[in-house]
């Protein structure tokens, strides 16, 4: 996924293509990317801790296969110390921390901040209610296009599928900025198709890309 930072120009690149589509449909277009939707520190503790329990075992059933011993308080102490090293590790190191949870666990990170961006951004209080997210969270390998429900009623969920495919590819290749502009020309194609632009039409949403 993208590593490149997003820079001023492209800031403006993604403003101008939201304003471009907007200018062809009732419908609103709102962009955020995420560094991360999430710490992961205690995912990724439990991981670590339960991966510990399963190696202690098989240690413990080594032991006694080859006739060694170790003391119980020993074995215990022994245990919690490289417990502590990993959650020292962890806490130290945080961009480690992603690579040990399940990427459905990531995905549902994503998706849950996708969500709260929507609501917080005010993306479903448009008069109509056809404002459209697109969201990209960078440490999840993310996207996802979040539409308004006036707009879930005639727009199949496959369309915003091929955006997302289309989306990922770019940032896979480091052209996270490109892959805005091509979806937000999508996504506007798809919004001017089903909600053309009316006489009165007002901008309700900011057009600019947010990052956190």
């Amino acid at each position: 996924m993208a590593t490149r930072p997003i820079s001023p120009q492209d800031h403006d690149r993604i403003a101008e293509a939201i304003r471009a589509a907007e200018t062809k449909t009732d419908g609103e277009i709102y962009c955020v990317v995420a560094r991360a939707s999430d710490g992961y520190f205690f995912p990724a503790a439990f991981m670590a801790t339960l991966a510990m329990l399963i190696v202690s075992l098989a240690v413990a059933y080594g032991l006694e296969a080859w006739w060694l011993s170790i003391r119980l308080p020993h074995f215990v102490f022994d245990q919690l110390l490289a417990l502590a090293s990993v959650l020292v590790l962890l806490w130290a190191l945080p961009g480690l921390r992603i690579h040990l949870v399940p990427r459905r666990l990531r995905y549902q990170a994503a998706h849950a901040n996708a969500i709260k961006q929507f609501l917080a951004r005010n993306v479903h209080r448009t008069t109509a209610r056809t404002g459209v997210l697109v969201f990209v969270s960078i440490a999840e390998r993310y996207a996802e296009v979040v539409a308004d429900s006036g707009i879930d009623a005639k727009v199949g969920q496959h369309v915003w599928d091929g955006v997302v495919r289309d989306l990922t590819a770019h940032a896979s290749d480091d052209r996270l900025a490109d892959g805005f502009v091509k979806a937000i020309e999508s996504v506007g194609a798809v919004l001017a198709e089903h909600f053309p632009v009316t006489a009165g039409d007002g901008n309700e949403l900011d057009d600019h890309l947010v990052e956190i």
